[in-house]
């Protein structure tokens, strides 16, 4: 059995995180996974957009602290592995933004550490009201620094700083509140939710899609006369797409849109 499973419908591939005895910890083998998959994804244009999904009882636990505790054991105190398991976590991480397609958490349980880290990562996200998200690792004595890089960048700076020092658990429904997540849903549609929000994204242009995608990380990272020209450039691109000139000869012409590619 695969330690990340990928079923397709249509134009949604589904990801499931499969190491539900540790939580769907993100270990070695796991972080491979996820970044194969990505690699193989980012070159699919028959996919419009990505779900992540854990299985049991929880998203995803953070890092195998297992793991963590075997690599201490190298003569260097573990130092060239720890560093090489974060810079390869941090990989994966930005693997996400970097996808033509769109990613969505699908989160139940607990999202926590690298877990929590990972849902801030996708670009969509949408949770059971009874998942609880916190950055923990501080409660062992491991402050999580690479996990609040990507939670820093979803909710307001004192929100995060009293997560990751306290290591406090929020609620999913405060989760949406500070931005981490779209939205909380209950449980028993968790599943139809995301389904629904995928289909709806797969629907668009993949082309103006994965356009925007890139447009809108890039940016992020840019001032605002710098981001203005950036955008502009992004549109344009976008306007001289076969599926644009076709997506706006079909709304001007009241019918449904041909698929040029």
């Amino acid at each position: 059995m695969a330690i990340l499973e990928r079923h397709d419908a249509g134009a949604v591939a589904h990801l499931t995180l499969n190491s539900p005895a540790n939580l769907n910890a993100l270990s070695d083998a796991m972080l491979a996974g996820l970044g194969h998959t990505f690699a193989a994804l980012e070159t699919d244009t028959a996919i419009r957009v990505i779900v992540i999904s854990g299985a049991g009882k929880a998203f995803c636990a953070g890092h195998d602290l297992r793991e963590l505790s075997e690599k201490r054991q190298a003569a260097d105190g573990g130092a060239a592995a720890l560093r090489d398991l974060f810079d390869r976590c941090a990989r994966v991480m930005q693997a996400i933004a970097r996808l033509p397609q769109p990613v969505i958490a699908q989160v139940h349980g607990i999202a926590t550490a690298a877990g929590c880290q990972l849902v801030a990562s996708c670009d969509l996200a949408i949770a059971a009201n009874d998942t609880r998200f916190g950055v923990n690792g501080v409660d062992v004595g491991l402050f999580c620094s690479t996990p609040m890089v990507a939670l820093s960048r979803n909710i307001p700076r004192k929100q995060a700083f009293e997560m990751l020092t306290t290591g406090g658990f929020i609620t999913a429904h405060r989760a949406a509140e500070l931005g981490l997540i779209n939205r909380a849903v209950p449980g028993e549609t968790l599943a139809a939710e995301t389904r629904a929000l995928a289909e709806t994204v797969a629907a668009k242009l993949g082309s103006a899609v994965t356009i925007g995608k890139r447009a809108f990380y890039e940016q992020l990272e840019m001032p605002l006369a710098q981001a203005y020209a950036h955008t502009g450039a992004a549109m344009v691109q976008n306007m001289a797409h076969p599926d644009t000139a076709e997506g706006i000869a079909a709304f001007l012409q009241k019918r449904p849109p041909r698929r040029v590619q």
